[in-house]
This record gives structure tokens, sequence and C-alpha cells, in this order.
């Protein structure tokens, strides 16, 4: 059976070339291609015609908004280092304002140290001062006191008399004072 399906193929093939159908199917599939090409040209091609156009647009509206969408986020890029140029200025501005107004402070407060050093120099020494003016008195006072019964025990006799008592004091201490200062000269 199968050897007689084999001969009839080949007497077949050689009758036939097997690229160029029989005339009928020919007509047929021409007839068949023309239909189906109506078809497309007619229904399907402007559908496909539409859904590309459509496509392209919003492919191209979409490149626009990017496009827009680019130039505006370079505006606002720009804007956004003008404002930092702008605040790292300030910044710069305050700090040496800061450092200036902190040296002119330092400068203020040495000043009011140093002056209010004096003052408590000139208060110390206008304080020694008057304490050693008070001392010098004290003083006065008590080696008159020890001179005038030192030199009433050497008389023998009181020396009360309180005029004559300073008077005698005050030659005695000037005469001290005057062999101090010669001393202090002579140096």
């Amino acid at each position: 059976m199968i050897a007689n399906l084999v001969q009839q193929a080949a007497e077949h093939a050689e009758e036939q070339n097997p690229l160029i159908p029989p005339g009928p199917e020919l007509l047929v599939g021409a007839i068949a291609f023309a239909i189906v090409f109506f078809f497309f040209w007619k229904k399907l091609l402007p559908n496909i015609n539409k859904v590309l156009e459509e496509r392209r647009e919003a492919i191209e509206g979409g490149i626009e908004k990017a496009e827009a969408a680019q130039t505006e986020a370079q505006s606002v890029l720009e804007q956004y280092k003008a404002q930092l140029a702008e605040a790292r200025h300030e910044a710069a501005r305050l700090r040496q304002e800061a450092q200036e107004q902190g040296a002119t402070l330092i400068a203020e407060m040495r000043a009011e140290g140093q002056r209010q050093r004096e003052e408590i120099i000139a208060a110390g020494h206008t304080q020694i001062e008057a304490d050693r003016k008070a001392a010098a008195q004290s003083l006065r006072q008590d080696v008159g006191q020890l001179a005038t019964d030192l030199a009433g025990k050497l008389v023998g006799e009181s020396l009360e008399d309180h005029a004559r008592q300073s008077r005698t004091i005050d030659r005695f201490l000037d005469g001290l004072d005057e062999a101090a200062a010669k001393a202090e000269a002579a140096r």
C-alpha cells in the first residue's frame, strides 16, 4: 500500500511543478487574498493608522511634556543655585559681622576691665595712703607720748602741757623726716 501511494505521488510529481499551483487553486487564492486585502484596507488599516497616530501624538506630547518639565526643572535648579549662593553670601556676611562684633565686644570688655583695674588700683593706693597717714598719725601720737613720758622721767618733772608737748613732738618728727629725706636723696 505504501508503495502504491509513493508511485502515485511520483506520477503526479512528474506531471506538475510543485512550485506552481494548479490554475483553479491559484484563482481561488487570488480572490481570497483580494477579499482579505480589501477587508484589511477598509477596516483594519484605518484603525491601525488611527492607533499609530494616537501613539505618535501621545509620544510627542510626552516628549514635549518631558522637555517642558526638564526646562522647568532646569530653571528651578538655577533659582535654587542662585538662592544657595545668596544664602552662602548672607551667611558669610553674618559670620563677618559676628566676628567684627565679637572683636569689638572683646575690645570693649578689655577696656572696661582695664578701667576697673585702674580704679581698683587707684582706690587701693588711696586706701593705702589713708592707712599710712592714719598709721603715721597714730605712731606720732604714740611716739610723742612715749617721748614725753621718757623725757619726764629723765628730767624728773611732768611734761603735761599738751601744746608744748605737741610742738616738741612735731619738731622731733620733722627732724626725723628731714634726715630720712636727706638719706633718700643721697642714694
